[in-house]
């Protein structure tokens, strides 16, 4: 069965490299199909046109389209994690070759695709009915680029 929405990326002309990339980072990822431009398109015979991948069984598309749009901050991808470990993985490897980390754990991976990288436990501090565990945590998440689960675990708890 396919997915209803499939979120789209338009990549200059180096989806390729960074569907490469992508499947390389995450577990439960491949790449499910590619078409490649022939010859007399807007790009020389045989780079990638488009192709569909998965990440962690997420499906995501991707085209090679010029540089007429770029990525920004407007949406990101959002990584689920469990552990500070995990974090630090996957923040780790999607700033390699040439990310830029931002702040409250967003970063723009090398092709200009911005990521939340976060603690699944975040969300339930930020949801808490107790307004003063959830200021806390605000407060705590916003000093922090990279994010600290447990600095954000004792900021909730009130033991930092």
């Amino acid at each position: 069965m396919t997915q209803k929405i499939t979120p789209f990326l338009w990549f200059e002309d180096d989806a390729e490299e960074a569907l490469e990339f992508y499947t390389s980072i995450f577990d439960d990822a491949r790449i499910t199909s590619m078409t490649r431009f022939g010859e007399g398109g807007p790009f020389p015979a045989g780079t990638l046109q488009s192709a569909t991948f998965e990440l962690a069984g997420q499906q995501f598309m991707a085209i090679n389209g010029g540089p007429h749009d770029t990525f920004n901050d407007a949406i990101s991808l959002f990584v689920s994690c469990e552990t500070q470990d995990e974090i630090d993985r996957y923040w780790d490897a999607l700033l390699a070759g040439g990310g830029t980390p931002t702040q409250c754990g967003w970063l723009k991976d090398r092709f200009g695709v911005s990521w939340q990288v976060t603690p699944v436990q975040l969300l339930r501090y930020l949801a808490d009915p107790d307004p003063e565990k959830a200021a806390r945590t605000t407060a705590a998440m916003l000093q922090m680029v990279k994010l600290d689960l447990p600095a954000l675990t004792a900021a909730y708890e009130g033991t930092a």
